[in-house]
C-alpha cells in the first residue's frame, strides 16, 4: 500500500468507525490512481479546513438510508463544513418577516427550505411568495412552535432520518475546476458506494441526486445497485414543486423539531 498523506489519515478520526477502513480503501484507490494528486493536495490549501473533510461520515455505515450527492465544498472557509448542502455560515433558518438572510442569499437552502414547506402542508405549491413564507416563520419562532430553529438542527433531522450528506468532491480550490477534483475522488466514491450496496441483509440505500451529479456517478460500477431519486438542482425555482421531491421528503417533517 502506498503511504497516505497524515493529513487524510488523521481526518479519518472524525468518521465513524464503521467507515474508516472503507474511507482508508478509497484513499487508496486515490492514491493508485494518481500518485501525485494527495501529496499535491496536502502541500497546498483546500475546503474544508480543520481536518472536517471526513465530517459527512460521522453517522454509522448501517444507519444509512439515503445517500444525497453534492456536487462540492462551498467556496469559502466558513461555509464549507465538509457536509453537502449544510452551510456553515448559516445559523437561523427564520426571521420574523420570513426566512432569514442567510437563508435566502443561499439560492438553493432557499428552495430547499420552501420545498420542505410545501411538502409539510405548510405551503400551497402555488403560493410560495414572501407573504406565505411569513406566516409560516411566524408560526415557527412562536414559543411554543414545535419546529426546528436553526440549520444545524435540520442536518441532525436528515442525519436521523438516515441521510449521508456527501459531497461529489471532497476538496474544493479555487484554481482547480470541480469537475476535474470530483473525478479525482470517484474511487474513493466507488469505495463508499461499494460498502452501502453490501451490507449484509439490508438493501441499499436511495441515492438522491440533483442538477449534474448523476451524470457523474453513472460511471460507478456499483451506481447501477441502488435506487435513485433524481430532480433538478435545487438552486432551480422549479425544484420548489417537484412532486417526486415533495414525496420523498413530505413523511419525514424535516421542519418539525424531533
Amino acid at each position: 500500500m502506498s503511504m497516505l498523506p497524515a493529513v487524510f489519515t488523521d481526518a479519518l478520526r472524525l468518521a465513524h468507525p464503521s467507515w474508516q477502513p472503507v474511507l482508508e480503501r478509497g484513499l487508496q484507490g486515490v492514491a493508485e490512481a494518481d500518485p501525485a494528486y494527495l501529496p499535491a493536495l496536502a502541500a497546498g490549501s483546500f475546503l474544508p479546513t480543520r481536518g472536517r473533510i471526513f465530517a459527512a461520515f460521522e453517522q454509522p455505515l448501517d444507519a444509512v438510508r439515503y445517500v444525497l450527492v453534492g456536487e462540492g465544498p462551498y467556496p469559502r472557509e466558513e461555509s464549507a463544513t465538509g457536509v453537502c448542502f449544510m452551510d456553515g455560515a448559516v445559523d437561523l433558518l427564520w426571521s420574523g418577516s420570513g426566512l432569514s438572510k442567510p437563508v435566502n442569499r443561499a439560492t438553493s437552502l432557499r428552495n430547499f427550505m420552501k420545498m420542505l414547506m410545501v411538502a409539510d402542508g405548510l405551503l400551497l405549491p402555488d403560493a410560495t411568495g414572501g407573504e406565505a413564507v411569513a406566516g409560516v416563520a411566524q408560526r415557527a419562532l412562536a414559543a411554543e412552535s414545535t419546529f426546528i430553529r436553526t440549520l444545524p438542527e435540520l442536518q441532525r433531522n436528515l442525519e436521523q432520518c438516515g441521510f449521508l450528506l456527501l459531497n461529489a468532491a471532497l476538496v474544493f480550490r479555487p484554481d482547480v475546476p470541480p469537475l476535474k477534483e470530483a473525478k479525482a475522488w470517484r474511487p474513493l466514491l466507488e469505495a463508499v458506494l461499494e460498502a452501502l450496496a453490501g451490507r449484509a441483509g439490508q438493501s441499499p440505500p436511495t441515492l438522491v441526486l440533483w442538477g449534474k451529479i448523476a451524470g457523474w456517478l453513472d460511471g460507478l460500477p456499483a451506481f447501477s445497485h441502488f435506487p435513485r431519486a433524481v430532480a433538478e438542482h435545487p438552486y432551480n425555482l422549479s425544484f420548489i414543486q417537484n412532486k417526486s421531491m415533495q414525496a420523498l421528503f413530505g413523511p419525514m417533517h424535516l421542519l418539525r423539531a424531533a
